[in-house]
């Protein structure tokens, strides 16, 4: 589906749920507000935009109420608005209105009537479900009152925690939306910043409360959001696309949410605006091994290495990453960085950064190489003079063994610790020593004694610096 209104607004790709990130500033609202005014005639259905800032209390207002009958223009302008005190107070008056939907649904619509455990309280177990303390019961003047879902307590509407009062707000907005719409029409609903006062748990029940209600084909959703969390809990649902706005934008293009942004938006926390990112950037790197070695380091760094690995399934994938998270960093961050890491193989080992993300390269040809260089060696109990015998007996010892001719190539080309490909030997290599785990776990906890400065940084040759390269070393102990 694409929403096109040339001079207004063009947003391509779009599917049933469909988020739009951007950073302040970038005209999220500004756009949803667009689509609003300017395409209601052209849909030839039901649009509702759900303002950002929503005030008040869940309580009836006679004069909210009485506005929003006498002139519909009036609820439109207050919500085109970025703050409406009175929401909530509206959202009783919707909750009303959806009653009065629900129940002619069920006097109209056979099928919905014939099924006999279909009533409103149906709609009612709905809204509940967001909630973990509170619930609502209708009450015989057609509005509702909260109750402690354990004790069954009657609790004051100021009582309740602000995340449980936006909930059931946005929950009756969506369910009178839904019961409002004909299904042969298009229909659209615009919600801008649904994650405020929502904890991250609470942003993820809004997503599944969400995606319920749209499976019923009857409406579209474009969700205004700071918050990667809520993408987080559409990274499987297949109806769901994400675009990034850019500053002062009209044009957004919706994309389907694919294994490589499965992989790093998680990473992007909870809520893209704040210092967090910044706190542990996400860090590319090649494959598991090299996810592992940084995993370990990071934990046996005592706090102070500071990233996020993610392995992208090989160095050809590194590129289509790379722009992604760059996307990511300009469109939802200000001033954020990135990092990558690839191989040397046998290339070059300078790279150039692509800002906001900066780019390493090893000296070394590959990860496992990192292995046999002086302080990993001393990790695992032995030294490169020490191996060297290991490594002959074996290749007196194993004359038929599927890698031996891979070991002797090791051996005619001189031992080269840093360029020789390590790939299939290396845990023969390990299992020559007295080490008895995993040689990631032996790289890690290492580059987290460069880090801790518990062992120099040196660059001479074989040492775990000139291995890492001059740049990366430099990253990780400046």
């Amino acid at each position: 589906m694409d929403l096109i209104q040339e001079g207004h607004f063009n947003l391509t790709g779009l599917s049933k749920i469909n988020i739009l990130l951007g950073k302040n500033g970038s005209g999220k609202s500004t756009l949803l507000k667009k689509v609003e005014s300017n395409f209601t005639d052209d849909l030839e259905g039901e649009v509702n935009y759900v303002t950002p800032e929503r005030g008040g209390s869940l309580k009836f207002n006679s004069s909210v109420e009485q506005n929003d009958s006498d002139n519909r223009d009036w609820t439109k302008g207050q919500k085109n608005q970025n703050q409406w005190s009175s929401f909530k107070n509206y959202s009783v008056t919707q909750y009303r209105r959806l009653e009065i939907l629900s129940l002619r649904e069920i006097e109209t619509n056979q099928a919905v009537r014939q099924n006999l455990g279909y009533t409103f309280n149906t709609i009612i177990d709905k809204i509940n479900a967001l909630l973990t303390n509170v619930k609502i019961v209708r009450t015989a003047k057609g509005d509702f009152e909260l109750l402690t879902k354990t004790t069954d307590v009657k609790i004051e509407p100021n009582q309740i925690s602000s995340g449980e009062s936006e909930l059931i707000s946005l929950a009756i907005e969506c369910l009178t939306f839904e019961k409002s719409c004909d299904a042969a029409l298009k229909n659209l609903l615009l919600i801008d910043e649904p994650d405020v006062h929502l904890h991250p748990d609470l942003q993820v029940k809004f997503i599944e409360f969400l995606i319920e209600l749209v499976n019923t084909n009857k409406f579209t959703v474009i969700v205004a959001t700071h918050s990667t969390a809520i993408l987080g809990a559409l990274l499987d649902y297949e109806h769901s696309r994400f675009a990034i706005l850019n500053n002062g934008s009209a044009t957004a293009v919706f994309k389907q949410i694919d294994l490589k942004y499965k992989a790093i938006l998680p990473i992007f926390g909870a809520h893209p605006l704040s210092n967090l990112f910044n706190q542990s950037p996400i860090f590319l790197v090649e494959g598991e091994d090299e996810e592992r070695i940084f995993q370990q380091a990071i934990r046996s760094s005592n706090g102070r290495l500071k990233l996020y690995p993610c392995a992208v399934g090989g160095v050809g994938n590194l590129p289509d990453y790379e722009t992604s998270v760059i996307e990511m960093l300009r469109g939802v961050y200000d001033n954020a960085t990135g990092y990558s890491l690839r191989d040397r193989d046998e290339g070059e080992e300078e790279i150039d950064d692509n800002p906001p993300l900066i780019r390493f390269r090893t000296s070394c040809r590959a990860s496992e190489n990192l292995l046999l260089c002086d302080e990993v060696l001393e990790t695992m109990g032995t030294t490169w003079a020490d191996l060297q015998v290991e490594i002959e007996k074996w290749l007196v010892a194993f004359g038929d063994h599927s890698k031996h001719n891979v070991m002797t190539e090791f051996k005619t080309d001189g031992y080269n610790r840093k360029t020789s490909d390590l790939k299939e030997i290396r845990n023969i290599l390990v299992g020559l020593t007295e080490y008895t785990k995993p040689w990631e776990i032996a790289v890690g906890q290492t580059i987290s004694k460069l880090v801790t400065a518990q062992i120099a940084k040196d660059i001479a040759v074989d040492k775990l610096c000139n291995y890492l390269g001059t740049k990366f070393s430099n990253r990780l102990r400046p």
